[in-house]
């Protein structure tokens, strides 16, 4: 339904990413989606699109991508994030992703992080992602070096 309600302004496939993409990691029960887009403003349309499939639209960073979630803002079962395909925030989501899923440890030491940060930030959503950050951006400094 989501590709279909989205077809005109999709340039690839839709990615499943986040912690629920990886097989075995604890998670929110939360899907994150990504569709790649050719770019925000040319996509600007897709979000009556995206709504009419039933996401909630936020402007949440609208210098990176537009945001939805589903099926409501307080009771979230989905994020669905339209992407500029060839942005660094699509490369990077796709590059960490395909780090833990193919590194174990990596994703356990992850997994390890983020239960204690949600323990430390169980009602602040923004802190607790923004202090998953420095992991992330270690992750994907090896990537790029590696």
């Amino acid at each position: 339904m989501l590709r279909i309600a989205l077809a005109p302004w999709l340039v690839a496939d839709i990615e499943h990413i986040g912690s629920t993409a990886i097989p075995g990691l604890s998670a929110k029960p939360v899907i994150d989606i990504m569709a790649p887009v050719q770019d925000l403003d040319a996509s600007r349309t897709a979000i009556a699109a995206a709504v009419a499939a039933g996401y909630c639209h936020y402007p949440y960073k609208p210098e990176q991508m537009h945001w939805f979630c589903k099926p409501s803002p307080e009771v979230r079962t989905h994020h669905l994030h339209l992407v500029p395909l060839n942005s660094a925030l699509w490369h990077d989501r796709l590059a960490f992703r395909d780090a833990l899923r193919g590194n174990s440890q990596l994703a356990r030491d992850y997994e390890n992080l983020k239960l204690s940060l949600a323990a430390r930030h169980p009602e602040d959503r923004e802190a607790y992602t923004e202090a998953k950050s420095p992991f992330i951006a270690s992750v994907l400094q090896a990537q790029r070096a590696g």
